[in-house]
């Protein structure tokens, strides 16, 4: 065996070797090092706290009632609007005000268990807010005042009805209704614009600032009717918990506790699990009802 012959040999032993290595190389993913597997998580924002404010020093503040920047957020946090919240001894102030609207309010922006559900408008005695719902995401909240001490509005499963963009109130005729949405045909009540002096005041309807009335006018389905007669409801409308006549206002507990109010999901749930079947029958026939129209008019 001569010195060219082993030269050659070995010379196709070693590309043979480095072709082996490089498709090793190719099939084996590149580990992560310690330095790649830390993920830096975005920093957490510091919660929101509530402090009372006198209504003198607000005022004497740059930001003050006459066109406030956050004048949206303040009325929602004391559930008042614009022209009542400037009557109010002191105000609940946040210690931020860059939140969008959902932040300050006690409603989760996401519920799984309504997935399944197109539609839900939910009602909060107690908080005396309201959240909106599409298959389980909230498209909109903010404050309500609902029925007075003497007519407080039921805790119960409505639907909506009929709709009238302006109607005057069957308990005195002077009284304008804006964007009214009838849920009860027979009890009279329903959901509209009117006047929020921050605490429940109304005749059994909840009351909206104008802006959520006519979003929620637009937004919710009405009854279907056939002959005159109900043959679908409109969208499912539940009003729940119990409001304390005669004790501090529950958003008052926002200065020692912020999530004093705070409806978590499964919290949630349990207001609304008794209605959930009643909700999804109801909600098969009007898709049924729907269906059989559609076809009818092709």
């Amino acid at each position: 065996m001569n010195a060219n012959f082993l030269t050659v040999t070995a010379i196709c032993i070693l590309l043979t070797a480095c072709r082996q290595a490089e498709k090793q190389t190719a099939i084996i993913p590149q580990q992560p090092t310690a330095k790649d597997s830390v993920v830096k998580a975005a920093p957490e924002l510091p919660g929101i706290t509530y402090r009372f404010v006198k209504k003198k020093e607000w005022q004497a503040l740059k930001d003050s009632f006459e066109g406030a920047r956050h004048l949206d957020l303040l009325t929602a946090i004391n559930r008042t609007d614009s022209s009542h919240i400037r009557r109010l001894d002191s105000i609940l102030v946040p210690s931020d005000f860059s939140r969008p609207l959902a932040a300050y309010m006690p409603f989760p922006e996401e519920v799984p268990f309504l997935k399944d559900i197109p539609k839900i408008l939910v009602f909060s005695l107690n908080a005396q807010a309201f959240g909106a719902y599409e298959n389980g995401k909230l498209v909109l909240t903010g404050q309500t005042n609902t029925g007075r001490k003497s007519k407080p509005t039921p805790a119960h499963l409505y639907f909506a009805n009929w709709k009238a963009r302006k109607t005057n109130s069957t308990v005195n005729d002077e009284w304008v209704l804006k964007w009214n949405f009838n849920v009860h045909n027979t009890w009279g009540i329903g959901f509209h614009e009117y006047a929020l002096p921050g605490y429940p005041a109304s005749h059994s309807c909840m009351r909206l600032q104008e802006r959520d009335a006519q979003f929620l006018y637009s937004w919710a389905d009405q009854w279907i009717l056939k002959n005159n007669q109900q043959v679908a409801t409109g969208t499912p409308v539940v009003v729940f918990g119990q409001y304390p006549f005669g004790q501090p206002r529950p958003w008052f507990k926002l200065t020692e506790d912020p999530a004093a109010l705070t409806i978590a999901p499964d919290s949630l749930k349990s207001h609304l699990s008794a209605w959930l079947p009643e909700i999804l029958k109801k909600q098969q026939q009007r898709d049924s009802v729907l269906q059989t129209a559609s076809v009818t008019m092709r």
